[in-house]
């Protein structure tokens, strides 16, 4: 199946509500694709299909996974393609040593941390999240992945709202699957 076909199949099963969390907002729900394991195939058959025409045979040493809808499918996709999965996890969610960073929320500040030995000096790396708004949890995970001398080659998302230019703060290229609200 092409790109094409997967992005139109899956973007017939979001759901759209009005006014959620709150007024004025429309909260595109990508949960309908998860809730069917055809589609929730073809998310990662689409992920890993970019994959491979951006980057070829080249090597993914990681998928890294923003708290908590990354984790939905970051573990699937790398498997699939033959990756580690990592946690970027808000602070204090993760044992052992971390790393941590600060990143500017719509009212005030967030602290994502990474565990110190979970990437290695020269890993190639794809940060997953389900969304990009503002672009700053997905900035602080590339911070993260920086501090650890991993590289980022690129920032994978299902959505983005276009209108907020998050991809602007991304230390990578950015790719998203559907287009989302302009």
């Amino acid at each position: 199946m092409s790109l094409q076909t997967l992005q139109t199949e899956l973007k017939a099963k979001l759901r759209q509500y009005q006014d959620f969390p709150s007024k004025g907002i429309v909260f595109e729900d990508i949960l309908p694709i998860f809730q069917d394991p055809k589609s929730f195939q073809q998310l990662i058959d689409a992920f890993k299909l970019h994959i491979k025409d951006t980057f070829g045979d080249k090597k993914i040493d990681v998928i890294v996974g923003l708290d908590a809808r990354g984790f939905l499918f970051g573990p699937t996709l790398a498997l699939a393609i033959g990756a580690a999965f990592v946690p970027v996890r808000k602070q204090g969610k993760l044992p052992g040593k971390t790393v941590h960073a600060e990143f500017q929320k719509e009212y005030g500040k967030d602290v994502f941390e990474i565990q110190e030995d979970a990437i290695k000096p020269g890993q190639t790396v794809i940060v997953v999240d389900d969304i990009i708004a503002t672009g700053g949890s997905a900035a602080c995970a590339g911070d993260l992945v920086t501090k650890l001398k991993g590289e980022v080659l690129e920032f994978i998302f299902i959505l983005e709202l276009l209108f907020l230019k998050g991809r602007d703060k991304l230390c990578a290229p950015a790719y998203t699957l559907l287009s989302g609200q302009e």
